[in-house]
This record gives structure tokens, C-alpha cells and sequence, in this order.
């Protein structure tokens, strides 16, 4: 243990058996964020307000803004930005999950960024490893006292110190990103959701029967819902390689089927299953006192014509911490710009992606190969597949000199193709013509100063490593 008072150690409940004064100490459920995610798209669907106002009147609210202050990070774009937070709370009906722990101040692993392009028709939702090492801003708490500020912590520990919106104070100063809104919910409102949507299904790659997390279930597929829910997604030890970032992809993929279950199982359709799905979870959540009902409806109006194929679930650019095994740390400089794609979002997204004003080849008949010159691993393939998404036919070619101009070269009879491409880069070069050019294909070279496509259907923001959408398979790796 750090002798430093601030420094904190977590660990799962569904971990290892540990004292009792420590098994009280955060779960990751990534899954509470569907919770939270199915509140709008389910006000969205309203369409008599009065017959769920008393349902929403059961949220409680903080005043996120009086605790946060005038000095926060400036709005560049007209996107939605809401932290999605799990609290561990063992307050009331959460007593069963550690009576002893009630009256410990609760705690977070969930920390979750749902990022609503603009025009409202995809989401991104970017979680946070409860063990990324961050600076933990001073924070104002509701009693008029202020929290330490800490050089650095783990970033799980802003919640314990200052809650929702010491999360929101924390994320704000290293990423820069203004947080419109919060969302936070605990144990029982996650397993309300999952009943209410009728289970959701879950592939094993083994047989698993761990007494921590209390998952007993058979290799293969299968449809969980309530507790088992709830200790699936608390599982660590007993699925993959034990690790949090492990454990995370796979609560991205459950989150994803849960909110394509609701989408298209007649959920949100279905005015008696859908007041039970509010009046079960409305009970859960706490927000931000400006996150209003009228708010909820407005923010979900605008996402009615999202369908879960819109949806993406990524991890924020992260390796390993210097100091500490254990811990992890954001990945540089790919963090930062990932982090500016975020910012400066102002893509609407469209089904028909705008053809080029300088080439009439539309992009179905272009070919592209990839090239990554940027000395960032898996660039060829995230730039590859921000290309796919609008039409190209792209091929990954591997690794070229590292460059920090992004270049489009084409092959003989590919300039007007290469025209195409170059329309999408932002302030590119020319095209130049390629000696040892493949005749009808264009090569794009990505170099250091790589950003992001225009006109991207990922709403401006990059394909990042690793990303789940919701209408993934959950038994494909």
C-alpha cells in the first residue's frame, strides 16, 4: 500500500477473496452504462409525456455546475457530452451486496463518456480504465469543503473524493472535453434493464463456476439477465486473461447487445414494457440537476434516427504506467489527438457520405491501399476502415518510411481516383503520380500528422484500436 494517504488501492468485489473492509471497494460494470444509454433512447419514444412523468420524477439530481464553477473547458462543436458513472452504493435495496459497507462513502469503476455526434445520429461511448493514472484536480464538495488536489491518482478515486462531479472536473482537465450532463446509477438499476429488455445474450469461451463473482454458467451462448447479469459483467478472474483492460472489451460487447436488444426487440415500442423499464431503473439514477425530463426528451428527440449499428464503445489510448505495473497510463500522442477528434467534432452524420466536388468517380469504384508512415501501431488499418465506412474498396499495404506529411500517390490511370481521396484529407498535398504505381489503385500514405477523414460517417472522429459496435457478434473475437 502507498503511504501516501490520497493514493488509494481498489479492488473488485468479484476479484480474489479479500478482507472485508476491502471487498466493499469498487466493481467495474460497464454495463450500468446501458442503463443510462437506454434512458434517452427510451425518452426518445415517448409520445405521451404524461403518462412517464411521475416514472421520471423518481431521478434524483446534484447541481453539478454550483460544485464545478465558471473555469471549464469551452464548447467547439454543437455534440452531446454525458459521463455515465456506476456507483457502488450500498444504500437501501444495494444493502444485500455488502451490508457492512453501507456506510462507506460509495465508490466508481464505471466512468464512461457517451459522446452524441452532431445531428444526433451516432454515439460513441469512451470509457476510462478505472486504473489510469491522471491528475485529480482540487474538487468542491456540496458541505462548501474542497478535496487535495493530487499530482497524480487514479483516476477511480476522483469519484470516492468529490463524486459525479469531481469525475466530471477530473476528465474535463486532462482531455479538455466539456461534460454537458451526468448519468449514475447502481447495482439494482443495472439488473432492472436487463429483465426489462428480456435478458441479454452472452457467449463463453469455457465453462465457468467462480464462487467471487457468483457466474456459473456453461461454455457457449447464452441469455443472462438480473443477478447473473450483474455477475457476468463482474467477472475478472474466471474469463480471458484476468486483466481490467481485458475485462472491459468484454463488458463493451454486453453493453452493445443490450442496447441493440432494446433498439430492436419492440422495447422501446411497447408502452407496457417500457414503463416498466423506466419505473425499475428511474429509481436508480442520479444526474445533474440541469438533465431535466424535458431535457432527457429533447436530447433522445434528436437520436431517433440512430440505429445500433450508430453505436461505438472504445478505450481511451492507454499503456502501461511507469511507476506501477498495475496501473496504466495514457498513451502519447495518440491520447491528445484522439482527445482533439473528440473536441472538435462537428461532422452530421449522413448514410450517403458527399462525393468529392473535384472528382466524379464516386468512392464504390476507388481502391485505396494503406500505408502507415505515422510509427503508431494499427494506423494502416484504423485509417483503412474510416475508408471502408465510406464506400472505398481498401486494401491495408503495411509499414512505409516514417513521414509526417500525409501523402496520396496513384498508379497510372488513377489520378482522377486519386482526386476522390485527396477531397477527404484535411489541407493534403496534391496527388503525385507513383513510379512504381499499381495501374487503378491509389496509395494513401498516413503520416505523423494524420487527424481524422472529412465527411467521416464516424462522425469525424477516427476508427480507434479495438472498438465494439453494438451490432457486433458477441461470440466473435
Amino acid at each position: 500500500m502507498n503511504s501516501n494517504p490520497m493514493y488509494m488501492e481498489y479492488v473488485d468485489d468479484a476479484d480474489e477473496a479479500v478482507a472485508p473492509s476491502a471487498r466493499r471497494r469498487g466493481w467495474r460494470v460497464l454495463g450500468w452504462v446501458s442503463v443510462g444509454l437506454s434512458v434517452l433512447m427510451v425518452a426518445g419514444s415517448l409520445t405521451a409525456y404524461g403518462v412517464y412523468r411521475k416514472a421520471l420524477g423518481n431521478i434524483a439530481h446534484e447541481d453539478a455546475n454550483a460544485l464545478l464553477g465558471p473555469n471549464r473547458p469551452k464548447k467547439l462543436n454543437s455534440a452531446m457530452n454525458i459521463l455515465l458513472l456506476g456507483s457502488d452504493t450500498r444504500a437501501g435495496a444495494n444493502a444485500k451486496y455488502g451490508r457492512s459497507m453501507v456506510k462507506d462513502p460509495p465508490r466508481s469503476d464505471t466512468m464512461i463518456l457517451l459522446h452524441l455526434s452532431p445531428g444526433g445520429g451516432q454515439a460513441l461511448g469512451i470509457s476510462f480504465p478505472r486504473d489510469l493514472m491522471v491528475p485529480i484536480p482540487s474538487c468542491k464538495l456540496p458541505n462548501g469543503h474542497r478535496t487535495p488536489a493530487q499530482s497524480i491518482g487514479q483516476i477511480n478515486s476522483s469519484f470516492t473524493y468529490g463524486g459525479a462531479s469531481c469525475v466530471i472536473k477530473t476528465i474535463e482537465g486532462f482531455t479538455n472535453i466539456k461534460v454537458d450532463h451526468f448519468i449514475q446509477i447502481d447495482f439494482n438499476g443495472f439488473k432492472a434493464i436487463t429483465d426489462a429488455v428480456g435478458g441479454v445474450e452472452v457467449c463463453l469461451p469455457k465453462a465457468v463456476n467462480d464462487p467471487q463473482s457468483k457466474l456459473r454458467l456453461g461454455k457457449g451462448r447464452h441469455i443472462v439477465k438480473g443477478e447473473m447479469a450483474l455477475a457476468y459483467v463482474r467477472n475478472r478472474k474466471g474469463l480471458g486473461d484476468g486483466s481490467d483492460t481485458d475485462r472491459i472489451k468484454r463488458q463493451q460487447k454486453f453493453m452493445g447487445a443490450l442496447a441493440n436488444k432494446a433498439m430492436s426487440a419492440g422495447v422501446l415500442s411497447n408502452p407496457n414494457r417500457l414503463l416498466q423499464l423506466m419505473n425499475a431503473t428511474t429509481k436508480s439514477l442520479t444526474t445533474d440537476s440541469e438533465l431535466t425530463p424535458q431535457v432527457m426528451m429533447r436530447i433522445a428527440s434528436g437520436m431517433q434516427g440512430m440505429s445500433s449499428g450508430k453505436l461505438r464503445f472504445v478505450t481511451v489510448p492507454w499503456g502501461a504506467y511507469a511507476l506501477d505495473k498495475n496501473r496504466v497510463a495514457l498513451r502519447q500522442p495518440d491520447a491528445n489527438r484522439f482527445f482533439a477528434a473528440v473536441r472538435n467534432d462537428k461532422t452530421v452524420p449522413s448514410d450517403k457520405p458527399k462525393q468529392a466536388i473535384t472528382s466524379k468517380i464516386p468512392p464504390g469504384q476507388v481502391r485505396v491501399r494503406v500505408y502507415n508512415a505515422s510509427g503508431i501501431n494499427g494506423q494502416a488499418k484504423r485509417v483503412a476502415d474510416d475508408l471502408e465506412s465510406q464506400g472505398f474498396q481498401v486494401t491495408v499495404g503495411g509499414n512505409a518510411k516514417p513521414t509526417a506529411t500525409t501523402r496520396v500517390l496513384y498508379g497510372p490511370g488513377a489520378d482522377q481516383h486519386a482526386l476522390t481521396v485527396n477531397a477527404l484529407l484535411p489541407n493534403p498535398p496534391q496527388p503525385a503520380p507513383r513510379k512504381s504505381g499499381t495501374p487503378g489503385v491509389v496509395d494513401l500514405v498516413v503520416g505523423s500528422n494524420w487527424s481524422a477523414l472529412k465527411n467521416s460517417q464516424s462522425g469525424g472522429i477516427p476508427t480507434q484500436a479495438g472498438e465494439v459496435k453494438a451490432t457486433d457478434d458477441i461470440c466473435k473475437e
